[in-house]
């Protein structure tokens, strides 16, 4: 379960805000991630709510916004969102294709605090 580890970042990083910042209290944070990078929201919040007891985000809501997956084909240049992977184009079926986005890594985006 590699949410643990992204957990533990995250949690590192309100500490480090918080103590740059002045905060006691995170209310909630929002989280974005690449729809094929694994990320399992439901691990995620579960670690996140075992980890967070008796610091700055114990409580806190979490948002998660799945970023999509799209894939760029080379023969009819175009860009389409897609739900799984595919070595083919899944417009004009070419091999052509390259994965351009859905793969970005858990990232902090914002931080509602008290």
């Amino acid at each position: 379960m590699h949410e643990l580890s992204l957990v533990m970042s995250v949690l590192e990083i309100v500490d480090q805000y918080a103590d740059e910042h002045h905060f006691d209290k995170v209310n909630e944070i929002t989280l974005s991630y690449g729809r094929l990078n694994g990320v399992s929201p439901q691990a995620f919040e579960f670690a996140f709510g075992v980890q967070s007891r008796g610091g700055r985000a114990e409580g806190a809501k979490l948002i998660f916004k799945a970023l999509p997956a799209v894939v760029h084909c080379f023969a009819c240049n175009a860009d389409t969102e897609i739900e799984v992977f595919d070595i083919l184009c899944p417009r004009c079926h070419s091999s052509e294709v390259i994965l351009a986005a859905g793969t970005e890594e858990l990232k902090l985006e914002e931080m509602d605090v008290d």
